[in-house]
């Protein structure tokens, strides 16, 4: 119980109420000091004035005067005379003198505290002025026992009456919380449990209808998650299917690509420039396709390996790239441009980093060729103190907003009829494996650019190898001829 919402709303109330309760208890109690001190001022100037209008009285009755004002003496201040009105003997001697007619709130809640504090039998004097004008002041002698007894029974009447409605306002404040969060935030609870069984089940997700504006947006957030939950369960589903099927297929493609490869090798031997130029980018392209195939059999065993980070020269990466672009380009009316510094390595996976700039290259050149006009494909690079950036822009006609909207889901975020966004896709999962990001900077009628951010503080994880040597004689693994050797 109050471990519950309601139960530590209800404490919380009934201890805000009571603190209200005690700060209204004091000035409560000081206001009823004043009263009961005015009242006495009051009684005494009327017994007073009886004296005064009698000439004289006898002493029993000048004692009942004073019994019934509850004082034991009356000086009245009338016409710059000062005046004993009424009198009589004073048990003991004056304790303290309050004078009620120019005082601070500050100083009358002290004054009442100290009342209440002090149970000894006190005589106290208090000076007042006397009503409708009957004189310049009034001064009264009394018991202050009497006067704290009263204070003390007001107080407690404030106290039962704050109890009354700190029990009333923290048994109302639980019901209302008890209907409008509590039942809301249970219905919502049990929505999620209900999901938790089967997320692939449509049916199960939950309708948002509270009226409380909070509540509904929790309601709207949880029935977002859960759909794209639903649709992700779906959609794993559909990969983990045609997974399957294409680890089939690189199987059996791997086999054919081996043997081409063997076919490719001969290239090497022949006599004409041409082909002896050509050959080994034939051969880094088939070690390129069989390495893939093998990653696919890898990622459909789930054992994908992580990027295997070594210090690659980049312009060397980007280089191979466009020249293979160029030739697929054909006789279309596009043209590559690099702005790679000579020096600039960087840490990364070789093949993966060329994975990745090949599907943006590519992408852009066929979003170029679509459109049927000409344009140009710009690659360039830079590095900061914190991490290496690789820009792929183009001069084509900008991604549609679907594609946008979808951009590095697979499956979703394809820009060109009939694609399936699988490229971009992979190549942002290649970059976060490697601790990026992959970004769109831009896309409108101008063109499109791409940003790849790879960190540097995984350079601190191991020291940096030297680049002399690492792709000497093209034997190292990730170079035409280093794949060619590990086959």
């Amino acid at each position: 119980m109050l471990n519950s919402l309601s139960g530590r709303f209800l404490m919380l109330t009934a201890a805000f109420v009571l603190l209200a309760e005690v700060l209204i208890f004091v000035p409560s109690v000081a206001r009823s000091r004043v009263n009961y001190l005015e009242l006495r001022l009051e009684a005494a100037q009327i017994a007073s004035l009886a004296k005064l209008a009698a000439d004289s009285l006898d002493e029993p009755v000048e004692q009942e005067l004073l019994r019934n004002a509850g004082v034991y003496n009356v000086v009245l201040r009338r016409d710059e005379v000062r005046q004993l009105a009424l009198s009589s003997p004073i048990p003991e001697p004056i304790h303290a003198t309050y004078d009620l007619r120019d005082r601070s709130a500050a100083t009358l809640i002290r004054d009442a505290l100290a009342t209440l504090a002090d149970s000894q039998d006190r005589i106290i004097r208090v000076i007042g002025s006397p009503v409708q004008q009957g004189g310049e002041l009034i001064e009264i002698t009394l018991d202050q026992q009497p006067l704290r007894r009263a204070m003390i029974e007001d107080g407690l009447r404030v106290l039962a009456l704050s109890a009354v409605i700190t029990i009333l306002t923290a048994a109302l404040l639980f019901l209302a919380v008890r209907v409008l969060m509590v039942r809301p935030i249970a219905r919502v609870v049990g929505h999620m449990r209900a999901y938790a069984e089967a997320p692939e089940d449509a049916r199960r997700i939950i309708v948002p209808d509270a009226s409380v504006t909070e509540l509904r947006e929790a309601e709207e957030a949880l029935q977002s998650l859960q759909t794209q939950l639903t649709g992700a369960l779906r959609q794993r589903a559909r990969l983990a299917q045609l997974g399957s099927a294409v680890a089939k297929i690189s199987h059996d493609l791997r086999n054919i690509l081996a043997s081409a490869q063997l076919f490719a090798d001969r290239l090497e031997e022949t006599e004409d420039p041409h082909v002896r130029r050509m050959g080994p980018k034939i051969v880094a392209s088939l070690s390129r396709a069989i390495s893939l195939c093998e990653a696919t059999l890898a990622f459909g065993r789930v054992e994908e390996p992580p990027p295997r980070l070594t210090r690659v020269p980049l312009a060397a990466i980007v280089s191979e790239i466009v020249d293979g672009e160029r030739l697929a380009a054909g006789e279309s009316d596009i043209s590559f441009s690099e702005d790679i510094p000579a020096g600039l390595t960087v840490r990364a996976d070789g093949e993966q980093l060329y994975r990745v700039i090949l599907n943006l290259v590519r992408n852009a050149r066929q979003a170029i060729a679509a459109s049927g006009k000409a344009g140009e494909i710009g690659l360039s690079a830079e590095e900061d103190d914190e991490a290496w950036w690789i820009f792929v822009a183009d001069t084509g006609p900008g991604l549609p907003p679907k594609a946008r909207e979808h951009l590095f889901q697979a499956f979703q975020g394809g820009a060109s009829k009939g694609g399936t966004g699988l490229g971009l896709a992979i190549a942002a999962e290649i970059v976060r494996g490697h601790g990026g990001r992959l970004e769109l900077r831009r896309s409108d009628a101008q063109g499109t650019e791409f940003a790849i951010r790879l960190p540097k503080e995984n350079a601190q994880l191991a020291p940096l190898p030297p680049l002399e040597g690492e792709r000497e004689a093209d034997n190292t693994p990730g170079s035409p001829r280093g794949a060619e050797a590990a086959e």
